[in-house]
């Protein structure tokens, strides 16, 4: 029997792929520990799902497809997160960002925080929105560009974008989980699994946003398989030994032919061919 939230993502979002689906998987030890071991997802990693911000992207909101997946603000993963974007934030110019002004406050420091209530967290702490959206979105007409003004900053100053964005914004939309496995001999390793971050990443709250790219054959679209395209963001996540063993992998398994190929790529190839 189909699971219910299953059935509620197929019936809100009826041009997205189901949730379930079935997906291969490889295991294999980092290259440079052998305490590590990486389990990743081949069906995500050589899907050709790439972003479609400010091209065709339709948003997590209704009639704010301009947002991209920047309505809720960025939630910070830690304490280093937030004080790491602080300091970028410092960087900006009202020629950068559209909101310079109004995240200044009196006394000349940036207003660019706030808290919000998670579950059993209660001091959950985000970018602060302002206008419906985050406040380091710069809106369509803004001179200097619309996106967000940490990511054209990277790149304005030959960065990659994933050093001066909130994690949560640079890792989407794959999703590393990390967990400290003992086995039956006593030894422990540490599982870094490498997925999708589908609708439930979010938790319940996943089902009712208005769409979710993963899932869209219209962000399936890449020139290249995403474990190439989004390589410095998988480096970040598992280290440069390990990310070149998951390439290897990757390069190998699309050379004999995925088994589980992601049906949302498939829609997307059907639908050129």
């Amino acid at each position: 029997m189909p699971s219910r939230d299953h059935a509620i993502a197929s019936e809100q979002h009826p041009d997205e792929v189901p949730l379930d689906f079935a997906r291969e998987w490889i295991e294999f030890p980092d290259p440079s520990d052998g305490s590590h071991w990486v389990r990743a997802d081949l069906t995500w990693l050589c899907s050709r799902w790439t972003c479609i911000f400010g091209r065709g992207c339709h948003g997590v909101e209704p009639g704010r497809a301009d947002d991209g997946c920047c309505s809720h603000g960025a939630f910070f993963s830690d304490k280093d997160d937030e004080k790491r974007v602080r300091r970028i934030a410092t960087e900006l110019t009202p020629a950068d960002w559209e909101y310079a002004a109004a995240a200044k406050t009196k006394n000349g420091k940036l207003n660019v925080i706030e808290r919000d209530s998670i579950g059993d967290d209660e001091n959950r702490r985000r970018t602060r929105r302002i206008d419906g959206a985050c406040i380091f979105l710069n809106r369509p007409g803004f001179p200097a560009g619309a996106g967000c003004s940490l990511h054209a900053l990277a790149l304005r100053t030959g960065r990659h974008p994933l050093e001066t964005k909130p994690e949560v914004c640079w890792q989407l939309p794959v999703r590393r989980e990390q967990e400290w496995v003992n086995r039956p001999d006593e030894t422990r390793v540490l599982v870094s699994t490498v997925s999708e971050f589908d609708r439930r990443g979010w938790g319940e709250g996943g089902h009712d946003l208005h769409w979710w790219c993963t899932s869209s054959p219209e962000a399936h679209i890449g020139g290249e398989p995403l474990y190439v395209s989004y390589a410095p963001e998988l480096v970040a996540l598992i280290g440069q030994p390990a990310y070149d063993e998951l390439a290897r992998v990757c390069a190998d398994r699309l050379k004999l032919g995925l088994v589980a190929v992601h049906p949302a790529t498939e829609a997307a190839a059907r639908t050129r061919s």
